[in-house]
């Protein structure tokens, strides 16, 4: 018996050298991808691209679809979707809208109105998913109908907030120096990032340490990437999949809220498209849509790919609208089609 006990035994084949995770192997695509793809736009392009502002605005003009997607990519992580952020993001710009220009409220009471909506849809569309297992696309669709009709009764028309702490707050500028360029009348002016940038890139650094050295993170990969095996491990996988959904519905607040500092106007159609944009950006930032595989800097490195390609579109005259489309719907089967074949090589590896 102890003899056919060790012949049934089979040793476990020992890691290659210099061997490569997934999760890394497809951040190092993103992040070598944009660095090509930018340097091509500076050789191509010219002085707009040369200039260091034209990144920071980049980050300036999508600090909330950063902190969107970044939260889409720990659902995504988990094995599953959130379709509400957009929705989210509208209704908390009205809501503070609202609340700061018409009801003469402060900036502080503003901020937690957006994370109070942000975690209300994050613990009622976690619950629905994780405890009564319905499926996330079904339940975040409802959620993205919800906020997108609820947007409309709080107020039905766009306008502009003139609240002056507001303002004064929106019109803070954090001077990066000696990356500045002179003016057409040769006054030097520094190059500068706006506040919801400083937020979505704390909450980037923070939700990578979360993913790479915690129980939870190692949790999230655990249930995106074999939901039995999870269990097995003594995973608790509904209480994981309530806290991913929780935690996008927070950062869906939190965006929403930098995205309404950088336009300061409430209007129904404010961020249409962002949960879009924060799907492409997760999977051009190398997380699988199966889940198991993601990494919240390539998500980050995903939005800068996808904002710079729509504005190296704009850049080179092509200012229709189908272009950038065009564009963006290529870059996607790009990596989709290099997400296969790492998915190929895990499962020859398996």
């Amino acid at each position: 018996m102890a003899a056919n006990t060790n012949k049934a035994k089979k040793p476990a084949a020992p890691k290659k050298p210099g061997g490569i995770s997934d999760t890394n192997l497809l951040l190092t695509i993103t992040i070598v991808v944009f660095i090509v793809m930018y340097a091509g736009a500076m050789i191509l392009l010219g002085s707009g691209f040369l200039r260091a502002q034209t990144f920071f605005n980049i980050l300036n003009n999508n600090a909330g679809l950063i902190l969107a997607a970044c939260g889409m990519s720990l659902v995504m992580i988990t094995g599953g979707i959130d379709i509400s952020v957009g929705g989210v993001a509208a209704l908390v710009s009205m809501c503070c809208a609202v609340y700061l220009d018409m009801k003469g409220g402060n900036v502080a009471v503003s901020v937690l109105i957006a994370i109070a909506i942000g975690l209300g849809f994050g613990l009622v569309q976690g619950f629905l998913v994780a405890y009564l297992d319905i499926q996330p696309f079904i339940v975040t669709l409802a959620g993205m109908f919800f906020a997108r009709g609820m947007t409309t009764i709080v107020n039905s028309k766009p306008f502009n907030v003139t609240n002056e702490g507001f303002v004064e707050l929106k019109g803070t500028r954090i001077p990066i120096p000696g990356l500045g360029t002179y003016n057409k009348k040769g006054v030097y002016v520094d190059a500068y990032l706006e506040i919801g940038v400083i937020v979505a890139l704390i909450a980037v650094v923070l939700f990578f340490c979360i993913l790479r050295w915690t129980s939870l993170g190692r949790a999230f990969y655990a249930v995106g990437g074999n939901k039995q095996s999870a269990l097995m491990l003594g995973i608790n996988v509904k209480r994981t999949k309530f806290i991913a959904h929780l935690l996008c519905g927070l950062l869906a607040g939190i965006g929403g809220y930098a995205f309404f500092l950088h336009v300061g106007s409430g209007s129904p159609s404010h961020a249409m498209g962002m949960e879009m944009d924060a799907i492409a950006s997760s999977i051009i930032g190398g997380t699988l849509l199966t889940g198991g595989v993601g990494n919240i800097i390539g998500t980050f490195f995903g939005v800068l790919s996808l904002k710079t390609i729509q504005q190296i579109v704009s850049s080179a005259g092509l200012d229709q609208a189908w272009w950038t489309g065009i564009t963006v719907g290529a870059m996607l089967c790009l990596f989709l089609v290099i997400q296969s074949v790492v998915l190929a090589r895990k499962k020859k590896a398996s």
